[in-house]
């Protein structure tokens, strides 16, 4: 049997669901439910003595001692909950509501910030203290204490699983809300900086103009220029963000893959001190969204660019699989270092002085979707090689033997 997490931990019939085939697991019965009840009068007076020496221990150890901030009348409060909770352990019934008031501790220990080895030491004391109990308080045959012995055991094993089913949950949505705002905040950083520079330079443009006597109209037209520059730079980044964010369904569909690289050459500017050797013309054709496969191969186009600073050689070479097509973009820059290499399709992760460091992961995005993979691999001051790996449109025939 897999164990996997509650479809929805705010669903009482779900959780409910769990605890049910958490009991079928361990084989517990009615019987097993009978004998515990049966012992709940037996061990009734003995739940004030171990109420009290649970949070006498509790007490002597500081990192559980510090969730209890409200004193001694919290303290009172909590045990009145302990014994509410010890006396539907023995009376039931085990239905829904039984435990979902479980599940709710798990919760509860997830928002004060108490680790879930407290519960499961805490509850072996528990354990202890009633199977001593039962023990002294035993008239009956030898045998059937052993047989109320063990199922009481089981029910508190099946509390304690629900327990720390509902805390691991609990802690997975807080962790996750975490991760959300860290990464909310992370996004924010990176588009306060990609933006600031560019509205500066609009900003310094407009003061000019505003207060400068007797421009040129040459200068005005500079600052001009400089001002519809720098706005399509901060839209770029909007741009950017905007495509990560909602990548549309492609369009799967037959297309050369020499033309779309050609075309998104030829509308991302190289330096002259590049060299480009486009080896592709002779590629079958690839299944995929032109349109946004092209994005990829811009994308690559730009990396490479930027990797080579002083110029170099950009490279695409291609191979036809049987049922893929292989096309490397590799350039002779400065590599990319070790540590980084699994790192730099992780969105807003980035190298460069500039940058939101979505490229690569919009890149990864657009492969995914269309059927794609994106590998690399690198060596620090001789280059990078990028490999795209597309689905052919008509798979190549094997060979006869």
């Amino acid at each position: 049997m897999t164990w996997g997490p509650v479809v929805n931990v705010d669903d009482p019939e779900a959780i409910f669901r769990r605890y049910q085939e958490l009991q079928d697991y361990v084989g517990w019965t009615e019987a097993d439910a009978r004998r515990v009840q049966s012992v709940a009068s037996l061990l009734e007076p003995h739940l004030a003595a171990l109420i009290d020496d649970f949070y006498a221990e509790i007490d002597r150890h500081p990192e559980a001692r510090k969730v209890i901030t409200g004193g001694a009348g919290q303290v009172e409060r909590l045990k009145g909950t302990l014994r509410g909770w010890l006396r539907d352990l023995l009376n039931g019934p085990y239905d829904q509501a039984y435990v979902i008031r479980r599940w709710r501790v798990g919760h509860r220990h997830v928002e004060i910030g108490l680790g879930q080895v407290y519960t499961n030491v805490a509850l072996s004391r528990l354990r202890s203290g009633l199977l001593q109990a039962l023990e002294k308080s035993w008239t009956g045959p030898p045998r059937e204490l052993l047989a109320v012995r063990q199922s009481l055991n089981t029910l508190l094993d099946l509390d304690l699983a629900t327990i720390e089913d509902a805390y691991q949950a609990a802690h997975a949505v807080q962790q996750q809300r975490g991760e959300r705002l860290a990464a909310i905040g992370q996004v924010a950083a990176c588009v306060a900086h990609e933006l600031r520079n560019p509205l500066n330079v609009v900003k310094t443009s407009v003061y000019y103009l505003r207060n400068a006597r007797n421009p040129t109209p040459q200068k005005t037209a500079e600052h001009l220029e400089r001002i519809e520059r720098h706005v399509l730079m901060a839209d770029n980044v909007i741009t950017a963000l905007s495509n990560f964010a909602k990548l549309p369904v492609p369009n799967l569909r037959p297309f050369a893959v020499a033309a779309c690289i050609q075309e998104a050459l030829e509308t991302n500017e190289l330096s002259q001190q590049i060299r480009v050797i486009n080896d592709c013309a002779a590629l079958p054709p690839v299944l995929g969204d032109g349109d946004q496969l092209r994005i990829v191969f811009a994308n690559l186009i730009r990396n490479a660019r930027d990797a080579m600073p002083e110029g170099g050689t950009l490279t695409f070479r291609g191979r036809a699989l049987p049922a893929t097509v292989e096309v490397d973009v590799a350039d002779t820059g400065v590599g990319i270092p070790p540590e980084n290499l699994a790192r730099i399709t992780e969105p807003l992760f980035s190298t460069k002085a500039r940058g939101l460091g979505l490229g690569l992961a919009i890149t990864r995005s657009i492969l995914d979707k269309n059927k794609g993979s994106l590998s690399v691999r690198s060596t620090p001051g001789q280059g990078t090689t990028f490999t795209v790996t597309l689905t052919a449109a008509v798979p190549k025939e094997r060979s006869q033997p």
